[in-house]
């Protein structure tokens, strides 16, 4: 297998921790994103002290539950998707990957059989 960084330069944040929370992998999207938090500096800081309150909490459960979430949320008029989903390596939990990315405001919708 090669060292190629698949997700470099992809047109979404990638944000990859350990079991722990301890930030691992930002892809540079995820590092534009939290430029104002800290950027590349925060790969090595947990998660944990990023998130407050409920949203700590939510973590905290898929962490130990090691199941994935799926939310919208809209900021300054962009509508954005978040996948956070757990990893594994030979079915052993090896923490969690968000994927996060641009969507129209208006989402279509297909039913397929």
């Amino acid at each position: 297998m090669n060292n190629f960084d698949y997700f470099s330069e992809i047109q979404m944040a990638v944000t990859v921790c350990d079991p722990t929370g301890i930030i691992l992998y930002m892809n540079k999207r995820s590092i534009e994103t939290f430029q104002k938090d800290g950027g590349a500096d925060l790969i090595g800081k947990n998660l944990f002290d990023c998130h407050p309150g409920r949203s700590r909490e939510k973590l905290a459960n898929l962490m130990a539950t090691h199941t994935s979430n799926s939310y919208t949320i809209e900021k300054n008029g962009v509508h954005k998707m978040i996948h956070q989903t757990p990893w594994f390596e030979d079915g052993e939990f090896k923490g969690f990957i968000e994927f996060s990315f641009v969507i129209p405001v208006e989402v279509p919708h297909f039913v397929r059989g």
